[in-house]
């Protein structure tokens, strides 16, 4: 095993780089740290510290070169090996990641970043197991990493060991009580398990990181909003939305006058709900007399899964939109089923909720359907496997905004989707909607059931084991064999 030699002190201009990064000057000290390596390229010193700066201001791609160059010159050292995964971590690079972060543990067995960075690699990757034995490792040796305690957390979920999960939360809470994101995942966590109310209360926490700053006071429920203005703050993914704007006709049955602001891609849909005041930027916005955010709604009327709102429909098509679209769609004796496969690839979780179009082959073979891509966004994977699918015919790209979508789905006699805002919008307008789920799903889904209580029309399908999308399909096969002879 090579060992590291001690490095030799830093140069004057090294010293006085790292004095002007440490005073906020870090134009000038990223200068100084160049103007040393360009007639001392090995300096480890002013490497190692310009790749600090790099990585502190989102340079990722330059700062892994750098740590790269201390690995070179460094071959013994664990730190740049953990440093090199850790950038390769935050590049979404987990696989590689592991061959660095692997090096740094053959060098130090016991190297305590180089644990916690391979356990939250092993976690990007879906293998849970893995991370939380790396995340053990961690807590072995320092009990009190907190964000060992969290991510240990967020890996027995994935495991659905949700009891441990809880404790291994308030562990971190106890740690540290106000860092949000201990709290947020616990309530998560709590939501998944169908503890809404407890799950809702401790979800408030998110709003420690909302940047808002809505007029009027806030509202939880604690005080009449008869004859009030209440503005609702969209917040988070298009589905939130769509899913919680239910409750604003409950705000309505009171006596409040609903705006809510939104992006303008949902403006015109919610548009059409009555008494509602839909609003994007740019808009003029009335002066309220309270505000909440759109997700705080439920805990504001005491959700429970006995007390949620489902009636559906609660959003609906525009005529106009509908007639427009119609002739747009293909004519046929057989079922229109819509089909989305993919969300945004900027959502955290992505990986585990997407699979790609050939995956669906076996689907999209089903004889006696007519399928009506509702994919807006496909994934540049995805287009070979499309253009070798000619049957199927993806509107998705022409539409617009969800009042487009909205009367498309209006026209389908089925939709078919992962778990997106498009599945949402089929809920709220009562379309019979079928959702592939993965083995540890986003919160709303709960747990092991297959249907929704906050969609009717909804039937879950499930995937066993984490990544097993084969199977999902292979069931989704079968069920629209069955709807086919059945319409």
């Amino acid at each position: 095993m090579p060992k590291t030699k001690p490095r030799p002190p830093a140069p004057p201009q090294v010293i006085d780089a790292y004095r002007l990064q440490t005073a906020g000057r870090l134009a000038e000290a990223e200068a100084a740290y160049r103007a040393v390596l360009a007639t001392e390229p090995g300096q480890i010193e002013a490497l190692d510290l310009l790749a600090q700066l790099c990585r502190a201001r989102g340079d990722l791609g330059e700062a892994l070169q750098l740590y790269a160059a201390i690995m070179k010159a460094e071959r013994g050292s664990p730190e740049a090996a953990s440093n090199h995964g850790l950038v390769l971590n935050e590049l979404k690079r987990p696989a590689e990641a592991l061959v660095s972060l692997d090096r740094a543990l053959i060098l130090r067995p016991g190297h305590v970043p180089a644990l916690y960075n391979r356990g939250n690699a092993l976690l990007a990757l879906d293998r849970f197991d893995e991370a939380l034995r790396s995340y053990d490792r961690v807590l072995a040796l320092d009990p009190g990493h907190v964000s060992a305690w969290y991510n240990r957390g967020n890996a027995l979920r994935e495991l659905r060991r949700h009891d441990e999960a809880l404790e291994s939360f308030r562990r971190a809470q106890a740690l540290a009580p106000d860092r949000a994101d201990l709290h947020v995942n616990e309530a998560l966590t709590l939501l998944q398990m169908g503890r809404l109310r407890e799950g809702f209360a401790a979800y408030e926490w998110r709003r420690q990181t909302m940047q808002s700053a809505l007029p009027g006071k806030p509202w939880l429920g604690e005080m009449p909003i008869a004859s009030k203005t209440i503005l609702l703050e969209a917040e988070q993914g298009l589905g939130d939305t769509l899913q919680f704007i239910r409750y604003a006709p409950l705000l309505v049955a009171r006596g409040a006058r609903v705006a809510a602001s939104m992006p303008a891609a949902l403006k015109p849909l919610i548009g059409t709900m009555e008494s509602v005041t839909a609003l994007t930027d740019g808009d003029e916005t009335p002066v309220p007399d309270l505000h909440c955010p759109i997700m705080s709604l439920p805990l504001a009327f005491g959700t429970e899964l006995a007390t949620i709102p489902a009636n559906v429909p609660y959003l609906r098509a525009a005529p106009d939109r509908v007639a427009h679209w119609g002739p747009r769609l293909p004519a046929t004796s057989h079922p229109r089923v819509g089909l989305v496969w993919a969300g945004s690839a900027g959502y955290a979780g992505d990986t585990r909720r997407s699979l790609p179009f050939a995956k669906l082959a076996a689907l999209t073979a089903t004889s006696g359907v007519t399928w009506v891509g509702l994919q807006r966004d496909v994934p540049a994977g995805d287009l070979a496997a499309l253009r070798e699918s000619p049957d199927f015919f993806n509107i998705g790209q022409q539409l617009g905004d969800f009042a487009d979508t909205a009367a498309v789905v209006s026209l389908l006699d089925l939709v078919i989707g992962v778990d997106t805002a498009v599945v949402h919008l089929a809920g709220a307008m009562a379309k019979p909607v079928w959702v592939m789920l993965p083995a540890s799903p986003d919160f709303r889904w709960l747990l092991d059931r297959t249907d929704s209580p906050w969609y009717p029309t909804a039937r879950l399908f499930r995937q066993p084991a984490p990544g097993d999308w084969t199977s999902v399909v292979a069931r989704v096969v079968d069920a629209l064999t069955i709807f086919d002879s059945a319409t």
